[in-house]
């Protein structure tokens, strides 16, 4: 067996800091068995209470920081819909299907540079790149306030796509390099959750803004300069706040830094804070396994737009007026961040994914089904309570198909690129979202519903094949190696190489 080491620092099984050289690159002929015997790293700390201390820290110091990052990004990439309901369309001299011109337009340069701004995050560290995303989208958002007409409002929101495009990827990768893999999608799923906030928040924010009276500037114009103003503030104190990494937390010992590599080297990263190589990096395009992964980001991105762009316009056929139908978002978000953070916790305990992210797009199928399909003039409780199906349905898979293939994924180079590309596919089928609810189809939308619902259904049966093809693939290497492998009885230093790794396991 050939097996080469790099010299890192680790831990004893009590969790105290010691040297070792623990990084293995395994020769792909070696025999299995050995190599696990070989790997005198546990996979394991024995001190769980030091592990349960570090990760208290982690998410007091770092997930409400990152949450009110993704809260303003969330704020300033939806707030379009909230501003269309006072009129923006009408005093900026839209005509004709321009409105929709403007959403579609903010997801070309949002796909094309995310994997740029993906690599370049990994390269100089998330830590730093993301606040400067921050500023800058919070700069766009404060001038888009000053908005004239079409032309103005279209080249804004290029600029606030190129800011955006990369933030929520990068946001994951940094998660990535603090917590174990099992621990992952609770703690996205709370920093996801501010999204779904956002959107709650911007409808309770466009209410009060749009009963601003006596004023020179358009009520909407208000809910630019805040919202702005604030992401650009906030923007500031989180480049200064954020660590770089574990090693370099201001608010960890020694021991703890230690313990922090440890837990990263054997369950999340191949090896920890790995120099960016884009040609190893792009080999995660080798893998089968992504292209299905991007399949159901696909699917998933349709209904997640839809809702993000156009839930004021669907709550509107209720037929309450601006106030009313803003106020009326507020509930449906609002539950769909509970969703979420139910179905994370669940999949964290049960340490499975596929079968979450399935039923969260049966939620979104089922949701836009009623929707099209009942008198909804008639049935107007139902209706609504649809609405709340949507947002449980978009708000879950998500997060989770994210989680999934990063668990996945053991390269942080690969896994940070398979993000920057996952991510912004599923925000570019806004594209579709914002082409498929024509004005004229309004205030129906019945083929818009109908559409969104089909893609729902597709992402369903997507991430059930998927998952059934790891359950049968790690049943087929298990019975190769002649007994059942615990996915947690392998370090992920091991799994550097993805599926061509007898020792590797899918992370269901």
């Amino acid at each position: 067996m050939a097996v080469h080491k790099t010299t890192s620092p680790s831990l004893s099984s009590r969790g105290e800091a010691v040297d070792s050289k623990d990084a293995y690159h395994v020769n792909q002929n070696a025999d299995p068995e050995a190599t696990l015997e070989a790997h005198n790293e546990p996979p394991y700390v024995v001190d769980h209470a030091a592990e349960r201390a570090l990760c208290r820290k982690f998410d007091f110091r770092l997930l409400p920081v990152l949450a009110v990052m993704y809260l303003f990004n969330a704020l300033d990439k939806g707030n379009l819909s909230n501003a269309k309901t006072d009129g923006m369309d009408t005093d900026l001299g839209f005509k004709g299907n321009q409105y929709n011109i403007i959403l579609s337009v903010f997801y070309v340069p949002y796909v094309l540079m995310a994997p740029v701004f993906g690599m370049v995050g990994k390269k100089y560290g998330p830590a730093r790149v993301l606040p400067l995303l921050m500023t800058s989208f919070g700069s766009w958002t404060l001038l888009t306030a000053a908005a004239q007409n079409f032309g103005g409002m279209l080249t804004l929101r290029i600029l606030l796509g190129m800011s955006e495009s990369a933030f929520f990827p990068l946001v994951i990768y940094y998660l990535t390099t603090f917590y174990r893999r099992g621990e992952l999608a609770r703690r996205l799923a709370i920093f996801y959750a501010a999204s779904n906030i956002a959107n709650a928040f911007s409808g309770l924010l466009s209410v009060g803004v749009f009963q601003i009276k006596n004023t020179s500037l358009y009520p909407w114009r208000y809910l630019f300069l805040i919202e702005g103003a604030l992401t650009f503030l906030f923007s500031i104190f989180a480049f200064f706040y954020l660590p770089s990494n574990a090693a370099a937390a201001r608010f960890l010992n020694d021991n703890e830094k230690a313990l922090a590599y440890h837990r990263i080297q054997v369950d999340s990263s191949s090896v920890v804070n790995e120099e960016f190589n884009l040609r190893e990096s792009l080999k995660i395009f080798k893998h089968a396994s992504t292209y299905a992964f991007l399949g159901i980001e696909v699917c998933l991105g349709v209904p997640l737009q839809s809702v993000t762009l156009f839930l004021p316009q669907i709550v509107a056929r209720l037929g309450y007026n601006k106030i009313k139908t803003n106020l009326y978002t507020v509930a449906p978000n609002v539950t769909g961040a509970v969703m979420l953070l139910v179905l994370a916790f669940s999949s964290d305990y049960a340490r499975l994914r596929s079968p979450f992210i399935v039923l969260g797009f049966v939620f979104t199928f089922v949701g836009f089904i009623i929707y099209a399909t009942i008198d909804v003039e008639h049935d107007i409780n139902l209706a609504y309570f649809a609405t709340f199906m949507m947002c449980w349905g978009t708000s879950a898979p998500s997060v989770l198909l994210s989680t999934w293939y990063n668990n996945n994924v053991a390269h942080e180079g690969r896994r940070v690129v398979l993000t920057s590309v996952g991510v912004p596919l599923a925000n570019v089928m806004g594209l579709v979202s914002s082409n498929i609810f024509f004005p004229s189809s309004a205030p129906k939308y019945i083929p818009a519903l109908a559409t969104t619902a089909a893609f729902g259904a597709t992402g369903a049966c997507l991430a059930a094949l998927l998952g059934l093809y790891m359950v049968f693939d790690n049943k087929r290497r298990d019975r190769k190696l002649g007994r059942k492998l615990d996915i947690r009885e392998v370090p992920t230093e091991l799994l550097r190489d993805g599926p061509t790794v007898p020792e590797f396991r899918w992370f269901l």
